[in-house]
């Protein structure tokens, strides 16, 4: 409730009394009138009781909540829950009109300012993390691995004829769907090992024979990754960029966790310097701490990223941004700038304790320097059926984000036989 243009009767509440709290309410208003034109990262983060009042009053223009309503139509955001409703702040017509995910939709005022502010809360994460030169970006309700099929399929428009994505392998399948769900053929790019080197590395030869040997109109993109599992490193995506600017082919990023590391996102910036980047790709839940369901896509030029928005069919769920935009305003500023510092002292302790521990039990952590993620232990003195039960006991004590790999253990995705 907005008082300052009102003139309340003195026997209501005396004059001076108003005028205190008039000046407290003033406070909040201008912190949300800053937020509203600025579209910038408060500083300091926001208290859970002015976010819901913010929310509340976007959530009241959308017109299913008009005290007028009549509801006649087909998409009318009819709830018939009333934990529905609550869960969702009143929003239920999404984001987006058929057609493009940015548009803005008559009957969703409020839902359209959450999802552009959102964005804009994003961008200014993204730039706070060194990458000063996107140009565009927006928060897709879908996780990384359809994300990145959007993306797939948006070039597929403009490169008909194409059909081979030059992937650099990586153990994860979500990455590797996203290419055979999109309907094309993976060209698989094994990492290797260098002399006195640990880890695994981009091949960027084999990257350069492929460009070279298949006929470029066929090539639709090469998919590169800079967050993955240890024992691997961060693609070379620097000279992934130089190649794909020199043989005139589109580059997608596989940027999963990388938005929280200022090591990731550096490589992402000079690699966009060195050459080209069409798209990069990361997780909401990963880097912002919200529910798994969104990803934000980005780029250094904003007919790549708008034809993504554009490919997406029909309108989309809101609640992902809703989600990010309710996180950075709890955090600001100051406080995921805390939390990314707080991860890199985490990332150096952890790596400590392995060291201890494998030095202690006869084993070696793998120092793969590219990739500030992930740490790799080696387990060669465990036999196969210990070193599985050791995967199982840390699950059961919560360690819930470990994987033991067992050699010689092949894969089969999509028809692709991979050898462990």
């Amino acid at each position: 409730m907005n008082l300052n243009n009102l003139k309340l009767h003195h026997k209501l509440v005396p004059d001076n009394y108003l005028k205190l709290a008039l000046e407290a309410q003033r406070c909040k208003e201008i912190q949300i009138k800053e937020l509203l034109e600025k579209r910038k990262l408060p500083d300091v983060g926001w208290t859970e009781e002015l976010i819901e009042y913010v929310i509340q009053q976007l959530a009241a223009l959308d017109n299913n909540n008009f005290e007028h309503k009549i509801g006649l139509g087909e998409r009318e955001a009819r709830m018939a829950s009333k934990l529905v409703i609550n869960r969702n702040y009143g929003f239920g017509h999404g984001i987006g009109r058929s057609g493009d995910l940015l548009d803005a939709q008559p009957k969703a005022v409020g839902s359209t300012i959450v999802a552009q502010l959102s964005n804009a809360l994003v961008l200014d994460v993204i730039r706070l993390q060194g990458i000063k030169s996107v140009k565009s970006y927006f928060i897709a309700p879908m996780a990384t691995g359809m994300t990145l099929t959007l993306c797939l399929l948006s070039l597929k428009k403009r490169r008909p004829p194409a059909k081979y994505v030059l992937w650099s392998r990586i153990d994860q399948k979500s990455c590797f769907k996203s290419i055979t769900t999109a309907g094309l053929t993976p060209i698989i790019i094994d990492t290797v090992k260098r002399e006195e080197q640990d880890g695994l590395f981009t091949d960027l030869g084999k990257f350069e024979e492929n460009l070279s040997c298949i006929d470029r109109e066929e090539i639709l993109c090469i998919m590169s990754t800079t967050s993955c599992f240890g024992p691997r490193n961060c693609d070379g995506i620097i000279s992934l960029a130089g190649l794909a600017a020199k043989f005139d082919v589109p580059h997608v990023v596989n940027n999963a966790y990388g938005l929280q590391s200022t090591y990731l996102t550096h490589q992402l910036k000079q690699a966009n310097s060195a050459g080209r980047v069409d798209l990069f790709v990361q997780s909401t839940d990963k880097n912002f701490m919200v529910p798994v369901g969104g990803a934000i896509v980005a780029g250094f030029e904003e007919s790549s990223v708008h034809t993504v928005a554009k490919a997406y069919a029909g309108r989309a769920s809101s609640s992902q941004s809703l989600d990010v935009l309710i996180t950075l305003l709890c955090l600001g500023k100051i406080g995921y700038q805390d939390l990314v510092s707080q991860r890199k002292l985490n990332f150096v302790y952890l790596q400590k304790q392995l060291e201890e521990f494998a030095e202690k039990h006869h084993c070696r952590v793998i120092r793969a320097k590219a990739n500030p993620i992930s740490l790799a232990l080696e387990l060669k003195t465990l036999s196969t059926d210990v070193a599985t039960k050791l995967g199982s006991m840390l699950f059961t004590r919560g360690v819930s984000g470990t994987r033991v790999i067992i050699k010689g253990c092949n894969k089969t995705i999509d028809g692709f036989e991979f050898a462990g």
